[in-house]
């Protein structure tokens, strides 16, 4: 097989019915870069959607080039034009020849050229694709708009592996020695009859062969032919969270005489693992906790048109964090993350819907703000359903990382739409500020028992198409769910913030594993797992903030992450590592003394004066000593927060901690230390290149792939090197935040992507070349090679990247 990237296109914001032709008039269209999100580089409109994040869509179209030659078309007896995505309804054409479309912007989709390929008048393959977003309230979050991920054509011999047609099952790890189940479909595209020999080998990252297997065929004209084999590989390296090791499958074609036909390779894991309903998660029969968090996949300024570089920037100050599981929230993300996940031993679950036949309220005014809109996926689901979830178990069905599917998010969410004639008012999560009518029972809304039909269908579905990794879903109401069947055929029970619940419906369902699908940051919902062997883990809302599904302008995302859209940790990052870690940690924090128990005001770095503030320890050792100006400070253990926490502490003076372990196994006899100090005025902007470990970039590049992007991540600071504006990751976005410096950014010879101070509530358009830090950090984006030039307080900071 040989695979060639589609990546440069040329597009037009507009509809144009011409545009189609092969001849199309392109003197319109503007070079782009694919994958491409348009919606962020358009202004944030407050006539908009703020649950897809105030930002427009319209229609818009894509036209691509190919040359023949340079795919290498001699001997190709089948080609396939390939799409991870396109948000969404995608019409595609090529060389004016419509091929179809796909309404689903969150599914890999493929059409075969073969026929045309022999049509083709000249040596230019050209595709046109037509994408429609205008229904802006589409969705409860943001998903970008365009050709939001890769494009690529599969050119094949007379005989080759079938699309998405191996399979790869680990039944037994037990005793040194891994069973591995083999099975690959192989098909011959030709008009002649083929004998050929399918080989397959087996190998580590390192190149060592661990298994390998031949099979004579002879095949008829289009006939499939299915392979099936069981190896036993001794001494195996076992794929897990602590050791990702990943081994490389290769399918070898060749003809009688020995001509090698097609070649495929494909990036495995051998691994068992098991949800039990009495001791909660394994991998390889070691137990394991899921420390997980729930993930959308737009990146701020980027959209979700994501580099590889990005996300595995996100990914390792997760890991830091002690975060080992990645819920794919609420749809398939792109490709370049699963393998991330793979590469760096993360645990998925991949979920395929957030509404099945009726659509979900969608806020386009606020949160909660009556009235909503209806539009989105259900208008599609009656039809494409079934082809939806099937593409998303096989396109990621040979992933190790991803060890369950979930069918649905939040289906059975009270009076939205569904109802149930078992209670007379039904309230759910974030139900308090309704109005009445909209959570009293009403008799003419849908029936929750049709769910259960539906589910059961979906069950059926995964079953048939991958039977060896369990089906959930995260129920929203399982106080009523549990009673109506919805959850009785699933695999692994998913519920969403009802911690509360986990003891009393344990017994009532004793066969079937329970996790938190969706959870809170909170300490109570954490020690719900820890102190409850049989809940499997959590996954947190959210690990990452991300566009849309805001409480109202100018805001236009969601602050309910441990990290921002910019990719900088907030005081909770740090908090959570005191839980997850089990590196040694200490962080101090504050934050202004408020009336009342607000216990979710987040904390900060300021120290600044000398008003009396609430300081706070978050740290895995066994004791602690604080100091201010050198005098002792007192603080307790708060058994509701889950951290060291002191009232009324004079913000003068040095506040400095020392931690040490007492005999734990976290600390060992380390002493840690964090101090606070007033910090000076702003005297300068320091900037760092981020690049990943040594180790871990030639991986990076050879599973995932890399796209040349570099991220300049920006902190102004005193003269002293300090950082200087002070609250640095916490504290809700000030749409003003005058006091924040601007940087200005300039880039020869490289191109600029774009700058994200992770502040939700600037409204200043992702395209522009300037923007205000956040907390006195900014993350700027450049891919190529080139010189950048940043300019803030008065300076100019000078830049090389990629050279």
């Amino acid at each position: 097989m040989h695979t060639l990237p589609v990546e440069n296109w040329l597009f037009l914001l507009g509809d144009d019915p011409a545009a189609s032709r092969k001849n199309a008039d392109e003197s319109a269209f503007r070079p782009v870069r694919v994958p491409h999100d348009w919606a962020v580089e358009l202004d944030f409109d407050p006539t908009a959607s703020s649950g897809t994040g105030y930002l427009p869509g319209g229609i818009g179209w894509y036209r691509a080039h190919v040359s023949l030659a340079q795919l290498g078309v001699a001997g190709v007896e089948h080609l396939r034009l390939v799409f991870s995505g396109v948000y969404k309804n995608a019409d595609v054409w090529v060389n004016g020849y419509h091929l179809g479309g796909r309404p689903n912007g969150w599914v890999e989709f493929s059409f075969d050229l073969t026929e045309i390929l022999g049509y083709a008048p000249d040596d230019d393959l050209v595709i046109a694709v037509r994408v429609d977003r205008r229904d802006l309230a589409d969705c409860r979050w943001y998903n970008g708009t365009g050709i939001t991920r890769r494009v690529t054509l599969e050119a094949h011999g007379a005989v080759s592996v079938a699309e998405h047609g191996s399979m790869l099952t680990t039944t037994s790890t037990d005793s040194g020695v891994a069973v591995v189940d083999l099975m690959q479909t192989v098909v011959n595209h030709s008009l002649q009859p083929q004998r050929v020999v399918v080989a397959h080998t087996l190998t580590t990252a390192e190149g060592r062969t661990v298994a390998s297997r031949e099979h004579r065929l002879d095949l008829a004209a289009g006939e499939r032919a299915e392979l099936t084999s069981t190896e036993r590989v001794g001494e195996p390296r076992l794929w897990s969270d602590e050791h990702p090791h990943l081994h490389r499958w290769t399918t070898t074609v060749t003809s009688a005489d020995g001509v090698e036909i097609d070649r495929r390779v494909e990036v495995v894991g051998l691994r068992t693992f098991a949800f039990d309903p009495d001791h909660g998660f394994s991998i390889n029969g070691e137990p394991r906790l899921l420390k997980g968090v729930c993930l959308h996949e737009d990146a701020g300024n980027l959209g979700v048109a994501v580099p590889t570089e990005v996300w595995l920037r996100r990914l390792l100050t997760l890991r830091e964090a002690g975060c080992n599981a990645v819920r794919m929230a609420h749809n398939p993300h792109a490709p370049e993350l699963y393998d991330l996940c793979d590469l760096l031993g993360f645990f998925v679950i991949d979920e395929a819907f957030d509404e099945w036949e009726n659509p979900k309220n969608k806020w386009w005014q606020g949160h909660n703000v009556y009235p909503p809109k209806h539009e989105g996926y259900a208008h599609d689901y009656p039809a494409w359903h079934e082809r939806d979830l099937v593409a998303m178990i096989e396109v990621n069905k040979l992933h190790p990382s991803v060890i369950a599917w979930s069918i649905g998010n939040e289906i059975d969410y009270p009076n939205d739409p569904y109802a149930n004639p078992l209670f007379a008012e039904m309230t759910g999560n974030n139900d308090a500020n309704k109005p009445a009518a909209e959570r009293a029972y009403d008799p003419s809304r849908p029936d929750t028992r049709r769910l259960t039909t539906l589910a059961n269908e979906l069950i059926d579905i995964v079953r048939r198409t991958d039977p060896s990794r369990p089906v959930t879903l995260a129920a929203a109401f399982p106080e009523l769910s549990s009673r109506t069947g919805l959850l009785d055929r699933l695999d692994l029970i998913g519920y969403n913030y009802k911690e509360h619940l986990y003891a009393d419906d344990h017994p009532r369902f004793p066969d079937q594993p329970l996790v938190g699908s969706e959870n809170g940051h909170g300490w109570a919902e954490w020690r719900a797992v820890v102190d409850q062997e049989f809940v499997a883990g959590q996954f947190l809302w959210t690990g990452i903030d991300y566009l849309g599904e805001t409480h109202g302008w100018p805001s236009h995302g969601s602050p309910a992450g441990l990290m921002t859209t910019a990719g900088f940790p907030k005081e909770r990052w740090h908090l959570r590592r005191s839980w997850w870690s089990e590196q040694p940690v200490v962080r101090l924090a504050s934050r202004p003394i408020a009336d009342g128990e607000d216990w979710q005001r987040p904390f900060g770095r300021d120290w600044v004066g000398t008003d009396e503030v609430e300081v706070a320890v978050f740290t895995n050792a066994d004791s602690i000593e604080v100091t201010c100006g050198g005098e002792p400070v007192e603080l307790v253990f708060d058994e509701t927060r889950g951290h060291h926490l002191g009232r009324a502490v004079p913000a003068s003076g040095a506040l400095r901690v020392v931690a040490r372990a007492t005999g734990g196994d976290v600390a060992g006899d380390e002493e840690l230390t964090d101090e606070l100090v007033s910090a000076g005025a702003p005297a300068s902007l320091r900037v760092t290149t981020w690049s990943a470990p040594d180790d871990l970039a030639p991986l990076v590049a050879d599973v995932a792939g890399v796209s040349d992007v570099h991220q300049l991540l920006c902190e102004v600071i005193d003269d002293q090197g300090r950082p200087a504006v002070t609250g640095a990751g916490s504290g809700p976005s000030d749409p003003s935040e005058d006091h924040e410096p601007v940087v200005t950014v300039e880039v020869e010879g490289a191109e600029l992507l774009g700058l994200d101070s992770g502040n939700l509530s600037d409204t200043t358009a992702y395209r522009e070349p300037w923007r205000r830090t956040h907390h006195g950090r900014l993350a700027v984006y450049v891919r190529g090679a080139g010189t950048v030039r940043l300019n803030a307080l008065d300076q100019v900071v000078t830049v090389t990247v990629g050279q």
